[in-house]
């Protein structure tokens, strides 16, 4: 069922009160939705909203200032670029403001249903809308800013103000176009020669941008057209779970394949996990010992712009679903595809990327020799807190063991001190990271979980061996997130080590679970299944000391910059996000340290890194980011438009390279490792040893363990 085609009612009862809207005749193609759709959604927003408010860990009050919230949250999310609906069309939906609260708790869907129908006259209005706009040549020359943030912006008060905004706005994606045209051109030229290239004039290349934005705006629109009456109706339902917290969720019935595209955006080809953010498909997290972990230049927040093959054309993205991004980025191993990615620096980016599968060992806990005046420190990195489970479904590999054989093998190297790397690690399993922690104390609580209404329940590390008693420091970031943190916070609450890293660690400190709502009602609407799921979050961790990392996250003895230092990431950025809260530590004994040695140690590193040059540079780096994210006016003459780029990529340009050293560490394979590697496996370690070797951040882990 088309989203465009469904209208036969264009009178909607309110109540006391009814908005009456002359649909387009060419949306009367397909019936209404039947009796049994309308029943269905009630089901299936009974179980939801009763689900959340019965089985939420700290749901919110539910009273009239939520019912508002839901109300401009549902329109926020149905029209975020703020380019579809009219500011009248939300004026007159607001009458259903002054009894939203009931309307929620009953699950009275009207809102949503005449919301629906106005959404889709709006719809069937744009393309008439773009496509005269695109018919006319765009002038360049008058010096005019756009406003690229739409939260900045309000709905059009009529339609003159929204036909002004579209055109703003397409004057904009074409002078885009039209910029990177000319570049490329230029380039070309540069490089090849005039005598083989075809030069194209200025309007020419205008004409060929005001086209391709034309194809770009019937694909977005095309998608629009292939959302259903329940995608959309899964947007309201959202408008009311957001607001428990960011990672409570309804998701509408689908497969398997289409859930695993649209909601974590993983796939094979280049390894990286995509999420969609306002017109752009953005890059959201890198998969370890993926081709694009190997490539090395893509990193998370990269905007997607366009998508090639090594010699084709490029395909534009911005605004193509993640499903069609998908499509066009997969290919046959071995092969190149190239990747025009907007930086989080403003700078482009064209990344050639070799297809490939993910590297397995990659994936798993590896450790490295690192030597440094004659001295050895052990390193590890640790990309997630894994269980990997064969076909047969029995455990093969986890992440404790793979550990506690890289520290064996350390140990036998004769290291004084073990660098734990959980940067960029997201987390995973709660009995790795419980084990993995006890491998450095003796024994005692590694973490506090709680439900709601129970007590917290501590998770110990029961065994009293310790596999590795000397000097410990684990390395964070903003992106270590969960296990992680668990595992940061307790090593330090018992002092058993230095934490050395960004700010803080991301703050989640929530449990979320998947519950299927099919299963949660048994035999009760068989007729009307499937329902869909719903990911709700069930439980909290604490921290041993009775804090949570929840938005504070955890916050490292030394700190050290990186390009996010200035660049507010996190929980706590997240809207609706719960908030930070504390129990009663557990029982337990602190590591037996110096304390004097520890603070001396501590604070002369933060005195090396401030000091110095290298780390003021990258310091440099991240606030001129920073600054970069504030700017969201965009001129749309051509020539400050295109002098604003080159300047985006002299400067991006200037810090290339800025984390690495100029004179790399000596690192090396455990020789317990080396036995029976293959050749090709050997090289790879090498290579990745290497890149060990130049990171700036290790090398002074490196240096604050040789002091202790």
């Amino acid at each position: 069922m088309k989203i465009f085609s469904i209208i036969k009612y264009p009178v909607l009862t309110l109540g006391l009160a009814s908005l009456v809207y002359a649909l387009p005749t060419n949306l009367l193609k397909t019936d209404p939705p039947t009796a049994k759709e309308l029943q269905q959604e009630t089901i299936i927003s009974e179980i939801v909203y009763n689900t959340l408010v019965t089985s939420h860990f700290s749901p919110p009050e539910i009273d009239k200032d939520f019912a508002d919230r839901v109300f401009d949250e549902f329109f926020d999310n149905v029209d975020y670029t703020k380019r579809i609906f009219l500011a009248s069309d939300i004026e007159k939906l607001s009458i259903f403001k002054k009894d939203m609260l009931s309307r929620i708790k009953s699950s009275d869907l009207s809102l949503f249903n005449d919301a629906y129908i106005v959404l889709l006259q709006r719809l069937d209005e744009l393309p008439e809308l773009y496509e005269a706009i695109l018919s006319k040549p765009f002038s360049f020359d008058i010096k005019h800013d756009f406003e690229t943030d739409d939260d900045k912006r309000g709905w059009a008060t009529n339609e003159e103000e929204r036909q002004k905004i579209w055109e703003d706005y397409l004057k904009y994606k074409v002078l885009s176009r039209l910029y990177e045209s000319d570049r490329r051109q230029k380039a070309r030229l540069e490089e090849e020669g005039g005598d083989t290239i075809k030069v194209k004039s200025f309007a020419q290349l205008e004409e060929e941008a005001r086209n391709k934005e034309l194809e770009f705006q019937k694909e977005w629109m095309e998608n629009y057209r292939e959302l259903n009456r329940l995608d959309w109706f899964a947007v309201y339902l959202n408008s009311i779970a957001n607001l428990f917290d960011p990672h409570t969720e309804y998701y509408p019935p689908q497969q398997r394949e289409d859930f695993e595209v649209e909601m974590s955006g993983q796939f094979e080809g280049i390894g990286a996990q995509l999420m969609t953010k306002g017109d752009y498909v953005v890059i959201d997290k890198v998969v370890t010992g993926s081709a694009s972990w190997r490539q090395g230049d893509l990193e998370m927040g990269d905007k997607l712009l366009m998508v090639a093959e090594e010699d084709g054309e490029p395909v534009d993205v911005v605004g193509m679903s993640i499903r069609k991004v998908v499509k066009l980025i997969r290919g046959k191993k071995g092969t190149t595809v190239v990747l025009t990615v907007l930086k989080m620096d403003g700078s482009r980016k064209d990344i050639p990327i070799v297809r490939d599968v993910v590297e397995i060992e990659a994936t798993f806990a590896r450790g490295s020799v690192v030597e440094k005046d004659g001295k050895k420190i052990g390193y590890i990195r640790l990309p997630k807190f894994y269980v990997d489970f064969n076909r047969n479904n029995e455990i093969s590999r986890n992440c404790a063991d793979d550990v506690r054989v890289e520290l064996e093998r350390l140990k036998e190297e004769g290291v004084e001190g073990i660098i734990l790397d959980l940067r960029n690690n997201g987390g995973g399993t709660l009995e790795g990271v419980v084990d993995i922690a006890g491998f450095f104390i003796e024994s005692g609580p590694i973490v506090q979980v709680q439900s709601s209404g129970f007590a917290p329940r501590v998770l110990k590390d029961r065994d009293k061996n310790i596999v590795y008693d000397g000097p410990l420091l684990v390395m964070t970031n903003t992106f270590s997130a969960s296990a992680s943190e668990i595992f940061a916070a307790a090593i330090q609450d018992y002092q058993r080590g230095i934490i050395m890293g960004s700010r803080s660690t991301f703050g989640k400190g929530t449990v979320q679970n998947m519950a299927d709502l099919d299963r949660m009602v048994g035999f009760r609407y068989n007729d009307f299944k499937p329902l869909g799921a719903l990911k709700l979050t069930i439980q909290k961790f604490y921290r041993i000391n009775g804090g949570t990392p929840q938005m504070k996250g955890v916050i490292p003895d030394i700190i050290i910059p990186d390009q996010f230092h200035y660049t507010e990431i996190g929980e706590k950025e997240r809207p609706n996000a719960m908030e930070y809260s504390e129990i009663a530590p557990a029982n337990y004994t602190l590591w037996k340290r110096n304390a004097k040695k520890f603070d001396k140690l501590v604070a002369e590193s933060q005195a090396r890194i401030d000091q110095d040059s290298a780390h003021q540079r990258i310091d440099s780096y991240a606030r001129w980011l920073a600054d970069q994210r504030e700017e969201s006016l965009v001129s749309l003459h051509f020539e400050t438009y295109a002098s604003k780029q080159s300047e985006y990529r002299e400067k991006a340009e200037s810090f290339r390279d800025i984390f690495k050293l100029s004179n790399g560490l000596t690192v090396s394979i455990p020789k317990g490792r080396l036995e029976g590697m293959e050749e090709q496996d050997v090289t790879d370690l090498e290579k990745w040893n290497k890149n060990v070797g130049e990171d700036l951040q290790i090398a002074e882990a490196v240096r604050v363990l040789l002091m202790q």
